[in-house]
């Protein structure tokens, strides 16, 4: 009888393999409300290790945590009318409370601008007050019809920031800062290369100026959005009266921006990294950095390869490693190699009777599996240096994929060839305008990404024919 494959492959049913890999992980299982999730204790490190650069990078910038209220009055939303018509679908909204009818139903909040436009409009007075830059840890809800744990779930965990600015330029500069730091972190901790660039009018916030955002390709040729900054303008300055005494003493609108990330990017590593025999993870991001697990079959062994694997996890311990020492007696280190596989660790070390007589460890990587010997002496040093080539290994393999997955298009049949051959992103010419937008994405389910570039006349629209004005990255995305 043929051994069981643990997973699904990816080449058979990607989005199986997805769900699979994430439960087996132990990242995240289903909640008893349909399309929630319980973050299981290795998947919220994992999103801890996301939080802290991110975090980090925020403050670094002059901006300060705060926290807003989980309820937002109906009233508030209305305020801003494309604001609650592009979030309608997806709003649950309390009615009743202790018993009785409320006088003013009360929205479990989508996204928090309303609320927080309500409160910078108190806070703001004098053009001494600017900018204003605030962010908020916390959870949002948007009711989803199509579930999948992480990447798109009814609640989850996200960071939204808010800034108020005294004019256009200062806003626009904030909003591409940001996503420069989101940038920043997809590549250098989560080793995810993404394009970056600004959103069609179609797929622009409601309520905002512009969107940028922030786009990864997954294993399975779909693009994914892995963070968003939007220049709102004077939209919702206008809808809250957030205003601003300049120093000539004339009362005008601030320039707000908002911008945020999510859960989303625990699925962002799981599909851009993981393989048919689990999830890989970064080793910047790794909650387990190294797993060393100590082999012996007699008693006789035990006492000297116990004591030696507790005298090298100190070692690493010390050197800042994260390390974990596997010495559970009950299971058999077959086992223990394969659970510390499908979670990802970047690093195993196996540790023998014949491994001390030789002064060194074998080093397995998760990335390639090769194995190694490597010597106790200098040990940290080789680990560091072992774990940041995973790190960069990592980035240049999904580099090179989503470059043989990036194409060009000259023809509607040569566009829809590539999505439903190769997948992945697809540079093509369009006429610009929303109705063409729509029908490229009722025919293929491709949409605009990012708009690469705007102009007069760039050629001829792949769909119409028509004078094209933009050039645009076209994806089928989650």
């Amino acid at each position: 009888m043929a051994a069981k494959r643990p997973f699904t492959p990816r080449s058979e049913d990607f989005p199986r393999w997805y769900q699979e890999v994430v439960q087996a992980a132990d990242l995240a299982e289903n909640a008893p409300v349909r399309g929630c999730m319980v973050i299981k204790p290795h998947g919220y490190a994992l999103w801890e290790n996301i939080q802290s650069p991110l975090d980090r990078l925020f403050k670094e910038t002059g901006h300060q945590n705060a926290y807003f209220p989980l309820l937002i009055p109906q009233s508030f939303l209305d305020k801003e009318a494309d604001h609650v018509e592009g979030f309608a679908p997806e709003v649950a909204v309390v009615t009743h409370a202790g018993g009785k009818k409320l006088e003013e139903p009360l929205v479990v909040r989508p996204t928090s601008e309303t609320v927080i436009g309500h409160m910078f409009a108190k806070w703001i007075q004098s053009h001494r007050d600017l900018p204003l830059l605030i962010n908020q840890w916390a959870n949002v809800l948007r009711w989803e019809m199509r579930p999948r744990l992480f990447l798109r779930t009814t609640e989850f965990l996200w960071q939204e920031g808010h800034t108020a600015h005294a004019n256009a330029e200062e806003a626009e500069e904030e909003t591409l800062r940001m996503l420069d730091i989101y940038a920043q972190v997809a590549e250098e901790y989560l080793a995810i290369p993404v394009r970056r660039g600004v959103k069609s009018r179609i797929e622009t916030f409601p309520g905002a100026e512009r969107t940028y955002c922030i786009e990864g390709l997954m294993q399975d040729g779909k693009a994914l959005q892995m963070g968003t900054s939007h220049n709102l303008g004077q939209n919702f300055a206008d809808a809250f009266d957030i205003r601003f005494q300049d120093a000539d003493g004339e009362r005008k609108l601030c320039h707000t921006t908002s911008w945020g990330v999510s859960t989303r990017l625990v699925g962002a590593v799981v599909m851009a990294h993981g393989d048919d025999r689990g999830l890989i993870l970064p080793p910047r991001i790794a909650p387990i950095q190294v797993a060393i697990v100590p082999i012996f079959r007699k008693d006789d062994d035990k006492a000297a390869v116990l004591g030696k694997a507790v005298e090298l996890a100190a070692a690493l311990k010390d050197a800042g490693i994260l390390v974990r020492l596997d010495d559970r007696e009950q299971i058999k280190p077959g086992a223990k190699f394969f659970e510390w596989e499908k979670k990802g660790v970047p690093l195993r070390l196996e540790l023998g009777p014949r491994d001390l007589e030789a002064g060194q460890a074998v080093a397995v990587r998760r990335d390639t599996g090769d194995k190694a010997p490597i010597a106790f002496e200098g040990l940290a040093d080789t680990i560091r240096r072992e774990l940041d080539d995973i790190q960069k290994g990592l980035f240049e393999r999904a580099t090179r994929f989503r470059d043989e997955h990036t194409h060009q298009a000259s023809s509607f049949d040569e566009f829809v060839q590539l999505l439903e051959g190769p997948g992945g992103f697809v540079e093509a010419l369009c006429d610009g305008t929303d109705e063409t937008e729509r029908a490229i994405k009722e025919k293929t389910k491709a949409t605009i990404r990012i708009v690469l570039e705007d102009g007069d006349d760039l050629g001829a629209c792949i769909l119409t024919g028509a004078t094209a004005t933009r050039r645009a990255l076209f994806a089928r995305a989650y």
